[in-house]
């Protein structure tokens, strides 16, 4: 699949270049949800994955939302189709900062709306590699301003597809994505 362009009524954004100089951390949580902590992001995701802070995206236009196939370069869940972005909000970022800036990141377009729609989503889930995702992780839904240019070690594909279909798949064919996306899809809809 090849992703169907939004149309062109914002200019493209240009990817912001990772500084060296912001440490990539998690916010690690205690069971109450209150920070504890943090941890660098690589070594954090492990066989004993301490619970940490997260967040998922979903951009919509119209009746469809953008998928994402994960880059065969992933620790987690490799080559598997997926919501708009995740990620990581670092120590004393706001999670609709993060959002912002790992969209920027991953898609090379700015989020326009964006909207919190699942304050709450905690999950786990165990990898085929044994590593594990232990995440408070709220959910967002917003709009993209501009065509996604996805950075490929993070995005291998990209597809605008109805939500109609993905909330068809995520509850007769789950195996077909990522697990978080999976519940956040039958928990909200994707509205």
């Amino acid at each position: 699949m090849t992703g169907h362009p939004l149309p062109a009524e914002h200019a493209t954004h240009e990817r912001p270049s990772a500084s060296g100089d912001v440490p990539d951390e998690v916010v690690l949580l205690g069971e109450d949800g209150r920070p504890v902590g943090a941890a660098d992001r690589i070594r954090v995701h492990t066989s004993d994955t301490p619970l940490h802070l997260a967040f998922s995206f979903h951009a919509v236009h119209g009746d469809r939302t953008l998928l994402t196939r994960r880059d065969v370069g992933k620790v987690t869940w490799p080559g598997v189709w997926s919501n708009t972005a995740c990620g990581h909000p670092r120590p004393g970022e706001a999670v609709e900062d993060a959002v912002r800036r790992r969209v920027a990141e991953e898609l090379g377009a700015a989020v326009g709306e964006l909207r919190l729609v699942l304050p709450q989503f905690r999950y786990r889930a165990v990898d085929a590699s044994g590593v594990v995702e232990n995440e408070i992780c709220p959910v967002f839904v917003g709009t993209l301003e501009g065509d996604p240019d996805p950075d490929p070690t993070e995005v291998m594909d990209h597809a605008w597809v109805d939500r109609a279909a993905v909330l068809d798949a995520a509850r007769h064919a789950p195996m077909l994505l990522s697990p978080w996306s999976v519940l956040q899809f039958t928990g909200f809809g994707g509205d």
